[in-house]
């Protein structure tokens, strides 16, 4: 690798079946589980439910090599599938959970350590486990956490999540932050309309916790944290907020200083599948904060990597250069 490496900040694993997790965490009845149809092609499974059809540049890293090689990509972040999170659970099953997939992630990532950069989950709903997950992870060899943007009805600026994420700022772990556990409906049933207008939302959402929640005002300047699918709803509603910031001061206000004054503390992926998008999440959040994101390998992600990024001749060769990987090196590893 020649230069900055092009980095793929948002991709996910799962691993080529895992234990029995009532087993491992306890009883329950909808714990996911691996039904293998082939060598290549397997089916998440939640109890009896299909959930996701998955191939196998989910687990085999000779795959995942391959096609960064096709597409470009240096090295990919590799996060867990947020279906593994088990936030709704209790605290010690979700531990137990986190750390199977954990040590999992490890073994994925092992056959090439300089290209294939594990991030751990832990257990968010209890801030002392997640703590102490994080730790353990970071001594194993993991990077950084991916994390849900809520924990039931508890968003970003809650105080235990806060605290997690002061953590992270004192440890030095990026955060990376994808949603989850999406609104459900009869309305949204259609047309994959969770991941379409859901996802977006969520994202929205969980940033506006953390700016308008006063969580960015408690936590350190140090903390590194991206959000996924470029920040969702957020850059083209900026300016509502903003707005509602000013002329509705008295219910608005929770945060120190305007939303527009936050940019600086987070980053986006560049996931946005377009040109007209990808130009407004520049123009909102600046090139520097900006970084090349897929959602490799699921099929709402982005192939080739970075196509978007580079056929945008808009973007001059700096900028170009920041989003494909210069702005991925400092969220992880602050330089």
């Amino acid at each position: 690798m020649g230069g900055v490496p092009t980095i793929d900040v948002h991709t996910h694993y799962v691993p080529y079946g895992w234990p029995d997790l009532a087993a491992v965490a306890g009883p329950a009845e909808d714990w996911p589980w691996l039904r293998i149809e082939n060598e290549r092609e397997a089916m998440i499974m939640v109890s009896s439910r299909e959930f996701r059809p998955v191939r196998s540049s989910c687990w085999d890293a000779e795959v995942r090599l391959a096609e960064m090689a096709e597409d470009g990509v240096d090295v990919q972040v590799v996060s867990p599938t947020p279906l593994f999170f088990s936030y709704l659970r209790p605290a010690q099953q979700a531990m137990r959970v986190a750390r199977v997939f954990n040590d999992l992630a490890l073994d994925i990532c092992a056959p090439a350590p300089d290209r294939l950069v594990p991030f751990c989950q832990v257990p968010l709903q209890d801030v002392d486990a997640a703590v102490a997950e994080l730790d353990r992870c970071l001594a194993n060899g993991h990077v950084g956490v991916e994390i849900g943007n809520h924990v039931g009805e508890r968003d970003l600026d809650d105080g235990g999540i806060v605290a997690f994420l002061q953590h992270c700022a004192g440890r030095g772990a990026p955060v990376f932050v994808h949603p989850w556990d999406m609104p459900v409906s009869s309305r949204l049933d259609r047309w994959m309309a969770r991941w379409l207008t859901g996802m977006p939302a969520e994202t929205h959402l969980s940033i506006l916790a953390l700016i308008l929640g006063g969580g960015f005002d408690k936590v350190s300047e140090k903390l590194r944290i991206c959000f996924a699918h470029g920040g969702g709803s957020f850059p083209f509603w900026l300016d509502r907020v903003e707005n509602a910031w000013h002329r509705r001061n008295d219910i608005v206000a929770t945060s120190e200083k305007p939303p527009s004054q936050y940019l600086d503390r987070f980053y986006v992926d560049s996931g946005v599948h377009g040109q007209r998008p990808l130009r407004l999440l520049v123009d909102t959040m600046g090139a520097d904060r900006v970084l090349l994101g897929t959602d490799y390998p699921y099929p709402l992600g982005e192939r080739p990597a970075g196509h978007a990024v580079r056929e945008s001749e808009w973007l001059g060769d700096d900028a170009m250069a920041n989003i494909l990987g210069g702005n991925a090196m400092r969220f992880l590893y602050g330089k």
